[in-house]
Parts: C-alpha cells; structure tokens; sequence
C-alpha cells in the first residue's frame, strides 16, 4: 500500500471533500452497503470478471470491495481522493496488499494495464458534470489493457415517483426504537440532471446531524455514449449483481464496457 499519511485524530481536512474524517469514522458501521449480502455477491462477479487479471477500484473507499478481492489472492489497486477514507483499507483482511494513490478518479494514473477498472456503489454520481463523467470513463479506458472491462454500479434515478410540481422523494424513514431515528431524501432537477440526497439523523439524546452531498445522474444510454467516446463498448447490462435483466422496474445497474 502507497504511504498516505498517519491518522487525522478525528479532525477533519477540507481536502477530503464530502467524505472526511467524521464520515470515514462510520463508513464501515455493520448493515447496509457493508453487509455480506451486498459485498459478496460484487466480489464475486468483479473476480470472475477479471479472470485473475490486476484490478483498479476508482473511488476505493475504505477498501469495502478492494480488501476482500485482494484476500482472494488478486492483485488490486485503488484510487481515492479523501485520505480519511483510504487511511482505513489496510485495516481490513486483505487490505494491505491493496495498491492506494490519492488523486481524482477523473486524472489520475496509476501505473499498469488492468483487467478491470471498476466503480461501484453509485460512486460516479459523486462527479457533478457531465464532462467530469466523461473524464472518469477516457480515464478509465486509459488503464485497460487490450480487452480489457470497465464495470459501473449505480442507482437509477427514481423520477417515476415525482408527480407534476414536485422534486424531492424520500429514500429513508426510520424510527430507532430507542429514540430518534433517521431521514433522507434526493431532490431532483430534471433539466440539469442534477440532485442532492439529505441525511438527518436524531440520536436518543436529540443530537441532530444534518449532511448534504451533491450528485449528477445520467442514464444508462447516456453512460453508453460516454463509453464510446473513451473508445468503449457495452459487454453486459444487469438489475444487479446476481445478472438479473434490466427491466422498467429496475432500481440500479450493473454495466460492463469492454476495450477493443
């Protein structure tokens, strides 16, 4: 693993945008994207697809996906941009055998040629621009060797549930049993594509934590001419990570571009 730097004892830097330290403290809470059920069926697939070859994680977190491929024996690097984040790969099996560079995912090079580049957990809607969309795909294809497979997971937007005069849906309501509780919702701008998600949450003291971040979403024919553009094409499209087909009622996809 890259030398990154020494723990930030609970402060928070500015340089890791929406995802410092106080963020990266809870990342990896047990449930949700963290649990078995969500990680293995993505290790499984991302594994299979790389056929033993090097991979490349844009966005590599807390080394949520990149630990467990790296336990599985294969060689697997990561680009991340806030350190809080990256500071907490190694502390996973696998994780010190993954590769990190801090830098933007739409720019920075790692050197190599992959089997598989991939971006997972909704992670490209973290880039607010269609041409920043654009650079993480030319990006992404620049590390591919011949043949070589870009895969995206992400969320489709739920605009089917807007009716006229109204931008906002909500994706969380839960009550904790033991007082307080927690809320979230995206509002959406249908015309720039872009949209926020809000989180709320209420301790049993009454200790409020309001966070707000930023997305763009674009649909999957638009991701398609994105790929071309970076001189890809599309291999496979999924609901999911079980290859189940992609249907009107589908709430994500799993798509996999190739290199010539």
């Amino acid at each position: 693993m890259v030398d990154i730097g020494t723990p930030l004892d609970g402060r928070d830097d500015p340089g890791d945008g929406w995802f410092p330290e106080s963020v990266a403290a809870e990342y990896d809470d047990p449930g949700g994207d963290n649990a078995p059920a969500v990680v293995d069926p993505a290790v499984r697939v991302l594994a299979e697809l790389a056929d033993g070859g090097p991979l490349l994680e844009f966005a590599v977190g807390t080394g949520r996906i990149a630990a467990p491929l790296a336990a599985r024996g294969l060689p697997v690097s990561g680009i991340e941009l806030s350190r809080a984040m990256a500071l907490r790969v190694s502390g996973k099996p696998g994780g010190d055998a993954v590769r990190v560079v801090l830098g933007d995912m739409t720019s920075t090079r790692v050197p190599g040629a992959f089997s598989l580049v991939y971006l997972v957990c909704n992670t490209i809607s973290n880039v607010t621009t269609q041409d920043g969309q654009v650079a993480v795909f030319v990006n992404a294809a620049a590390h591919l060797r011949p043949g070589g497979l870009f895969v995206v997971e992400v969320g489709l937007p739920d605009l089917r549930r807007l009716p006229p005069g109204q931008d906002t849906v909500p994706f969380t309501v839960a009550p904790d049993p033991r007082g307080g509780g927690s809320l979230g919702f995206d509002q959406y701008d249908v015309v720039t594509q872009q949209f926020t998600s809000t989180h709320v949450s209420v301790s049993a003291d009454g200790q409020g934590r309001f966070r707000r971040i930023p997305f763009r979403y674009a649909w999957p024919a638009e991701m398609d001419l994105m790929a071309r553009i970076a001189g890809l094409h599309l291999r496979s499209r999924w609901a999911g990570w079980d290859r189940s087909a992609l249907t009107a009622e589908s709430t994500r996809h799993v798509s996999v571009w190739a290199a010539p």
